[in-house]
């Protein structure tokens, strides 16, 4: 029995980036919402306890001990466990999932979400993009296209500060873009050779990064002060989260409830009227159980959670789940692959040296299946590195002491450059996630189980991403080039896609156009379970464009009595 009930205007159901996108928008339109993350709270500044630190200020030297490596034996499998960033990424004893394939699943659980852990890259999705699957006869054809994304690009990147330079490339569109963080010496000289070399068909970039360049007084965001601390937290606010953006925004409207520790079970759906009528909410702490009504809901408690929500709603009219009539719930399931590319030594610069931890590195747009190009596989990739002075550890203090510490940071070695791949995975719709109900998480709910692998055309490109980085580096004159792939696992990328994806037709979708469920039109996704393909980009910027989108357009179905 639900023990109490509680009404508003909306309900946005987790708090990552599109999260705080919907939070700040339906507030900003005059609406009362209540924002609901299954997750602790966790306050700007605060809450940022390892910000300031070093290496040597953990008793491991920032790396994960025994204990930890047990305890997090997915996490224990990539970069993410860690002294600094523990406790950020969920508990999996208490949230476990079953891998009925391997899935690398890195998920962050707090106020904030993911949004305190990204990699802050951000890119427009191209016009081609958009096209690509009706082309080529892939999934289903996007309900929309770059024409009517592009005024909410240039309004979240406004107001998120998104710094990078305008190149003018058709492959990746301009931007509303604060100064470019800038490219070092060597990185410059290389662009310049690639252009050359290639006649203008290949590029290289300062990568495009939600690091604000210039100040933003009135969000109290300072510009970024080139620490490369961005996952410990940033007291400066220097990079989009949304504790340091879209949640202020938020409060300060006066128009949002917060809520943490609230676990969202299902959707509540009343059938005669075929819309949701709220949400259920487990409290994670009491075990008590708690409903909340609403005239719209946006789910965005990233991808497979927003999923799992929908598939453990209204199974008595749909035993799958609500949005399930489609036969696409669950299915379709992307994420970037990666770890493959180059390596290389620059000759001379021995003079030249860079100042500060820049928060970016440069950026390869694609070039793959592009214009005249045409491959044996479809769509493309692209890469992201940087130059440096070898050896990396000469900046880490702890790796040598007294004479040998002055020596080395006043000794840098030669330069070194590297960059990896980030390539497109196609929608397939046997890479799927569904219940469980054999196992179930601390709450004594259902899991999901996934079963997600590469396909024949993503190992085809694979071979493209670390041989073109080998061609590039040696036709530009670099030595000791050596290409590499480490293997890659899907969810390696955290830019998990496509569970609940947009389209034209409700047999075959779960979302119209306007990112609504089809057999609800009053609950919203717009987090990356909407995605209909993946391009090759870091597709967050895209969810926080969407989430606006969206919003502006529930906004105004309300007014209308529509909704």
């Amino acid at each position: 029995m639900a023990v109490s009930q509680n009404h508003y205007d909306a309900i946005v159901v987790g708090s990552g980036i599109s999260g705080g996108w919907a939070a700040k928008e339906l507030t900003e339109k005059g609406l009362k919402v209540l924002l609901l993350e299954r997750g602790r709270p966790l306050e700007h500044i605060k809450d940022y306890p390892n910000a300031f630190k070093e290496a040597w200020d953990y008793p491991h030297r920032d790396k994960a001990t025994e204990q930890m490596k047990q305890d997090y034996p997915v996490l224990k499998r990539d970069y993410p466990l860690n002294e600094s960033t523990f406790g950020m990424w969920a508990n999996e004893k208490d949230s476990p999932y079953v891998e009925k394939k391997r899935f690398d699943w890195y998920r962050g659980y707090q106020m904030g979400g993911r949004s305190l852990l990204w990699g802050r890259q951000s890119y427009r999705l191209n016009e081609q993009d958009f096209l690509a699957n009706a082309k080529e006869g892939i999934a289903v054809d996007w309900p929309i296209r770059y024409a009517d994304l592009a005024p909410w690009y240039d309004y979240v990147e406004g107001f998120a500060g998104i710094s990078g330079s305008r190149d003018g490339l058709d492959v990746l569109p301009d931007g509303n873009y604060l100064p470019a963080i800038e490219l070092n010496i060597v990185e410059k000289d290389i662009a310049a050779r690639i252009k050359k070399t290639f006649s203008g068909s290949r590029h290289l970039i300062c990568g495009r990064t939600a690091n604000i360049t210039e100040a933003k007084p009135e969000q109290n965001r300072v510009n970024c002060q080139y620490r490369a601390k961005c996952w410990l937290g940033c007291p400066f606010g220097a990079y989009f989260s949304t504790q340091s953006a879209t949640l202020p925004a938020a409060v300060k409207t006066g128009n949002l409830t917060v809520r943490p520790y609230s676990i969202v079970t299902q959707v509540l759906y009343d059938q005669d009227k075929k819309r949701a009528r709220g949400v259920e909410v487990l409290d994670s702490e009491t075990l008590q159980t708690y409903e909340f009504t609403s005239k719209i809901i946006f789910l965005n408690a990233s991808s497979f959670n927003t999923t799992w929500i929908l598939m453990n709603s209204a199974t008595d009219i749909w035993p799958e789940g609500l949005g399930s009539s489609s036969n696409a719930l669950g299915r379709n399931v992307m994420d970037h692959h990666l770890n493959t590319g180059a390596v290389a030594e620059v000759e001379g610069y021995l003079d030249s040296y860079y100042f500060g931890r820049r928060p970016t590195g440069f950026y390869v747009p694609r070039f793959r299946n592009w214009g005249s190009d045409k491959r044996d596989y479809l769509r493309g990739f692209g890469y992201q590195g940087r130059a440096s002075r070898q050896d990396w550890r000469r900046d880490i203090a702890e790796m040598s002491i007294g004479l040998d510490l002055k020596q080395a940071l006043t000794e840098p070695g030669h330069w070194t450059i590297g960059m990896g791949g980030f390539g497109e995975m196609l929608p397939h719709h046997d890479n799927r996630i569904y219940l469980d109900p054999k196992v179930k998480d601390k709450w004594g709910l259902p899991v999901l189980a996934i079963e997600v692998e590469l396909k024949d055309n993503e190992i085809r490109m694979r071979k493209d991403m670390m041989q073109d980085a080998v061609e590039i580096f040696e036709a530009v004159g670099l030595k000791n080039v050596q290409g590499f792939d480490r293997g890659y696992n899907p969810g390696q990328g955290i830019h998990e896609m496509g569970t609940a994806r947009m389209g034209r037709d409700p047999k075959t979708s779960v979302l119209n156009g306007n990112n609504q469920v089809w057999d609800a039109l009053n609950v919203f996704v717009t987090d990356g379970a909407c995605m209909t393909s993946a391009s090759c980009v870091n597709p967050s910027l895209t969810y926080m464009a969407l989430t606006a989108r969206a919003a502006h357009f529930a906004v105004e179905a309300l007014k209308k009595g529509e909704l």
